[in-house]
């Protein structure tokens, strides 16, 4: 346990420090708030102040979850513009879809569909959801979401940035009718 210590001394600190005036220059806060902005207006407007999404892995490589799941740190912190992560689809109003839908989760993709009730979005996140990307079609994949489920909008990128994930939210909240 005291050569652990010793190292720890001797080492020092081996990470960068976070400069907020950094991501500041870049626009990225500004961006942020700006469009968090917007999408609680629209969020307000068509949910009655909060949203319900269910991401679901249809086969990915998990590049598309770690930037989903970023959304909820504390950076991005999307909860304060009344998007919430939900553990079922029963209570989902958005279902997030990543990767190219495996063979073996094709089943399982058409029965949360089912089981999320009705108004549904269904958003196709990433190249391999939007596509198929690399995959495709073949003997152990579907290929794209829409092959399986009827989608509504997509967000493209191997892996999208929170931001556009943001963006896509925004877009598909824009294009749809109300849903309650």
């Amino acid at each position: 346990m005291l050569r652990l210590f010793k190292k720890i001394l001797t080492t020092g600190i081996v990470t960068e420090k976070f400069n907020l005036r950094s991501h500041a220059e870049h626009g990225n806060e500004t961006e942020l708030e700006t469009l968090g902005i917007h999408v609680k207006r629209h969020i307000d407007q068509k949910f009655s102040g909060s949203i319900a999404i269910r991401q679901i892995d249809a086969g990915s490589c998990n590049g598309c979850e770690l930037e989903i799941h970023a959304l909820n740190n504390p950076f991005y912190d999307i909860e304060r513009f009344g998007i919430h992560f939900v553990a079922s689809p029963r209570h989902a109003d958005v279902l997030l879809v990543t990767g190219p839908v495996s063979r073996h989760m094709q089943t399982a993709l058409l029965r949360t569909y089912e089981a999320t009730p009705n108004p549904k979005w269904v958003v196709a996140v990433g190249d391999c959801a939007v596509c198929g990307g690399e995959f495709g079609v073949s003997y152990a994949s579907c290929g794209a979401v829409s092959n399986v489920i009827p989608v509504d909008a997509v967000i493209p990128g191997c892996p999208p940035t929170p931001l556009a994930l943001m963006i896509g939210l925004l877009g598909l909240m824009k294009n749809k009718p109300n849903s309650r």
